[in-house]
């Protein structure tokens, strides 16, 4: 697996000197570019733990599925709501499927 970041959606956080998937990643693999945009150092190096596709605010950063879990070219992004996180699945064919999970560390104290 490995991560690609769309240049379109990304920003880089705005005038930051260090963006949100920068800070996030634990292998230090992001940097940003000339012109502001977030950038994998080395593919190879990605952990695939997805934290930067979580934290990015923009959804500019989605992660490539092996063929073993997804298929060839399928794709997974991340919306953090807060409580929850929207995890889009697109496969190959172009379907797409959204899974919600809840954030562990959410409570609900209103109950």
């Amino acid at each position: 697996m490995t991560v690609r970041i769309d240049k379109k959606l990304c920003n880089g956080c705005g005038n930051k000197d260090e963006s949100c998937c920068m800070r996030i990643c634990p292998g230090n693999l992001l940097y940003k570019t000339k012109n502001n945009k977030a950038e994998i150092r080395d593919k190879a190096d990605c952990w695939d733990c997805a934290a930067c596709v979580k934290e990015c605010p923009r959804q500019a950063i989605e992660v490539y599925l092996p063929v073993e879990i997804g298929g060839r070219g399928s794709t997974l992004k991340a919306k953090d709501l807060g409580n929850e996180i929207v995890w889009t699945l697109k496969t190959q064919d172009g379907s797409v499927e959204e899974f919600t999970i809840r954030n562990k560390l959410w409570f609900n104290w209103n109950l």
